[in-house]
């Protein structure tokens, strides 16, 4: 019987496990999120790189393979949140989770329809301004983890976000084993939330061309790269990568515009609608303009890699733990051993200190 470990996320959301699926984007479709759900975690679907109508899809996809809890990623600064968030009410998802704040009235419209709302931040103050707009959690990523990522490393950046905040926290960045699991609850968070070891497993749609080339990577295989979107963005170092960092400028930039026509057409959005989602971006995020127009190499040079196959084109979100993930199990298998391991951990520190406080000669 696989072990249980009692949290308040499991009790907030309904899981039998405190494990999340990260809404990595190209990655947690409905297969991966319903094979975590049906393993006791909560899984995320990524709607980031969706239209709407493959939101609504994705979504029915899912409730389709399982009846257990799942969770949706929306960008908070899309000129369609709003319409977004109805959708996700309507078909009773359990979880909203954002990677930027959602503005306090769309948190609002979610609780009051019963819907649980888990943002992502990177700093302790970021926590106190959700958590006072009524997120009923926070997801922290430190510096470890894939994809968009801050300076900070995840052992300093928890506690301190725990000291903040009397929210659920969920740690994020560097975790991907029992061993993590059990350090995250010793320091107060409520579970873990992982991406490259999703990613690795045998539910993620990523080709598994793509797959083995995580696995033969090493610690210093990831590199924080500017070049990708303007933004810090850790992913594999790739020859394209390299090139990327060597390049100058306006390169990146003509790149980006390049890609952005690519997104509109595979989309079907509008300019309009996507000079207004740049426009709340860079409010958002307080970004440049030339850093706004670099975003729109994300959705594609991901898709290239992590959906295509082509390495040579595109670039692969990684945390550093992809120089120490050595097997693709499935997801049941994967969420088992992390759980079961993590108990077995608890226990024996348990039994340190029984055995501390044990009586002379007992």
């Amino acid at each position: 019987m696989t072990a249980r470990i009692r949290t308040a996320l499991t009790d907030l959301v309904g899981i039998e496990h405190p494990v999340v699926q990260t809404g990595m984007g190209w990655v947690a479709g409905p297969r991966l999120v319903a094979a975590t759900a049906d393993a006791g975690g909560l899984g995320i679907l990524a709607s980031a790189t969706m239209t709407f109508a493959e939101l609504e899809a994705a979504i029915a996809k899912t409730k389709a393979h399982t009846d257990k809890p799942f969770g949706v990623n929306i960008r908070a600064d899309a000129t369609d949140a709003p319409e977004r968030i109805e959708l996700l009410i309507r078909e009773q998802v359990r979880v909203a989770s954002f990677a930027l704040a959602p503005k306090r009235e769309l948190i609002a419209r979610l609780k009051d329809a019963g819907v649980v709302v888990v943002p992502s931040i990177g700093a302790a103050k970021h926590a106190v301004k959700v958590a006072s707009w009524g997120a009923d959690a926070v997801i922290v990523q430190g510096g470890e983890g894939g994809g968009h990522t801050g300076p900070v490393a995840t052992t300093l950046l928890l506690p301190s976000v725990l000291d903040a905040v009397d929210i659920p926290v969920v740690a994020a960045g560097g975790f991907f084993d029992g061993r993590g699991l059990a350090a995250a609850l010793a320091y107060g968070a409520a579970g873990v939330a992982m991406g490259t070891r999703f990613l690795l497993t045998q539910e993620s749609t990523v080709p598994d061309a793509v797959k083995r080339e995580y696995l033969q990577r090493g610690l210093q295989d990831t590199v924080v790269s500017l070049k990708v979107d303007g933004m810090p963005h850790r992913v594999l170092n790739t020859e394209l990568v390299d090139r990327l960092e060597h390049s100058g400028r306006w390169r990146g930039l003509a790149a980006a515009v390049s890609n952005a026509t690519k997104f509109k057409s595979m989309t079907g959005m509008k300019w309009s609608t996507i000079v207004r989602d740049g426009l709340a971006m860079r409010k958002a995020k307080d970004l440049s303009w030339s850093q706004v127009v670099m975003a729109a190499n994300t959705p594609m040079l991901l898709k290239a890699g992590l959906v295509e196959g082509n390495t040579q084109a595109g670039v692969l979100a990684a945390g550093q733990v992809t120089g120490v993930i050595e097997d693709l199990p499935t997801v049941r298998e994967l969420i088992d051993r992390i759980v079961g391991d993590a108990a077995a951990r608890i226990n024996a520190l348990a039994a340190l200190r029984d055995g501390a406080n044990a009586a002379p000669g007992s």
